[in-house]
């Protein structure tokens, strides 16, 4: 055990020491630790006790941090007027991406119900930006495009988190007795309304608190930072006590107190850019070490063909589709549709969605979103720089 938490930081230690010149090859983070992961699996110099537990409790903890972090970063008023592309890709893209995944999962799981289905589609229409960063940090990709990528991926998650419930809620009510039924739709809508009701009180009373304090010098950024973390684990908590979905109570919250500060908090950027990466390596090194080594065993053909029509046809279909009518050429809406890799909502939300809703179909949505997300981040992360460079090349030679 000693031996291979030893080994496991010096990776980490490693990897921080090329970081630098590996963003721009196609060699990704993600990529690094799940494989980090996976190895001190095979290898026996780590083993999980309790995994269940353990992985449950960090998937919540960098789903709730990451929910609000992202949502915080996205400028809402900029957003309406600067660009409508990510408005398209998140209204008309994201739905579109479900029901076109729904259609294709009725051809490869034709004994599922419906409701499993239409949950396997809106847990796969979620995005990563972390999976295609030599995309969205390369300079030579226009920054629409960057741009666009970059929102669409912040606020998809949050957006896709109440279809992924309401999903998961018809599916156990269709499994439990008829005088069950009228709970669990109770239970769901009364999640996601009590959630978002919690966040828009927790985001904006935090926010007007923040820039009063702020504003009388009252606290500093190192304060801020810890107040910060204290306020998402208090908008999940609250709403969760009162019967709401915490999770959504996070991406509320972190939406209405970013657009409240409007970088006053100046924690926010710099906890994404340096702390938060600790976040996100330990969760993709907990899916290689305690969930890829089951998920591979039970990788069928319906569920690898499923996962890549998903990759390769529904989600740049989709963003196509949804971009028809913009000033963008037909190699953009390609582009876009195809750096759309399913990274941590993916697999977190499999997590978090099997343990507390679904029972007996709980293993074989873990079994899709993770065989997902591991050959999104070969496919995506072996692609990110080179198509990035080619991209660049060809618009800054079509202009």
């Amino acid at each position: 055990m000693e031996l291979g938490i030893l080994l496991l930081l010096w990776c980490v230690s490693g990897y921080t020491m090329l970081a630098k010149s590996l963003s721009s090859s196609v060699i990704t983070a993600p990529m690094v630790f799940i494989a980090l992961g996976a190895t001190m699996h095979y290898s026996g110099l780590l083993e999980v006790h309790d995994s269940e537990e353990i992985l449950h409790l960090i998937a919540e903890i960098a789903l709730i941090v990451l929910l609000f972090l992202d949502a915080s970063q996205i400028n809402l008023k900029h957003l309406r007027k600067q660009n409508t592309w990510p408005i398209r890709m998140l209204l008309i893209g994201l739905p579109l991406s479900i029901a076109l995944g729904v259609l294709a999962g009725f051809v490869f799981f034709p004994e599922w119900p419906w409701a499993m289905v239409a949950l396997v589609a809106a847990v796969m229409a979620p995005t990563d930006a972390a999976l295609g960063e030599a995309v969205v940090s390369n300079k030579a990709v226009p920054e629409s495009e960057r741009q666009s990528l970059t929102v669409e991926s912040g606020l998809n998650d949050g957006l896709a988190l109440p279809i992924i419930l309401f999903f998961a809620s018809v599916l156990a009510m269709t499994s439990s007795p008829e005088n069950d039924k009228l709970t669990w739709l109770i239970f769901g809508a009364s999640q996601v309304a009590i959630g978002a009701i919690v966040g828009l009180f927790m985001g904006w009373s935090s926010g007007h608190s923040f820039i009063l304090a702020e504003a009388r010098k009252m606290t500093s950024n190192v304060y801020e930072g810890i107040g910060v973390l204290a306020l998402t684990g208090t908008s999940y908590l609250l709403a969760t006590l009162l019967g709401g979905n915490g999770f959504i109570s996070a991406f509320v919250a972190g939406l209405v107190f970013g657009n409240k500060v409007k970088g006053h908090c100046r924690f926010i950027y710099q906890f994404t850019e340096s702390e938060g990466q600790i976040l996100v390596w330990s969760a993709f090194t907990i899916i290689g070490l305690g969930l890829l080594p089951e998920a591979i065993q039970h990788l069928s053909l319906p569920v690898a063909l499923y996962i890549l029509v998903s990759l390769l046809l529904v989600r740049p279909l989709a963003i196509y589709v949804s971009l028809i009518g913009t000033k963008t050429r037909p190699i953009t809406r390609l582009f876009m549709g195809w750096f759309g890799p399913r990274g941590l909502a993916t697999a977190l939300f499999a997590l978090i969605v099997s343990k507390d809703i679904l029972g007996e179909y709980g293993h074989a949505l873990i079994v899709v979103a993770i065989n997902a997300v591991w050959i999104s981040t070969l496919l995506h992360g072996i692609t990110a720089a080179p198509a990035a460079k080619w991209y660049g090349k060809l618009m800054h030679n079509a202009d």
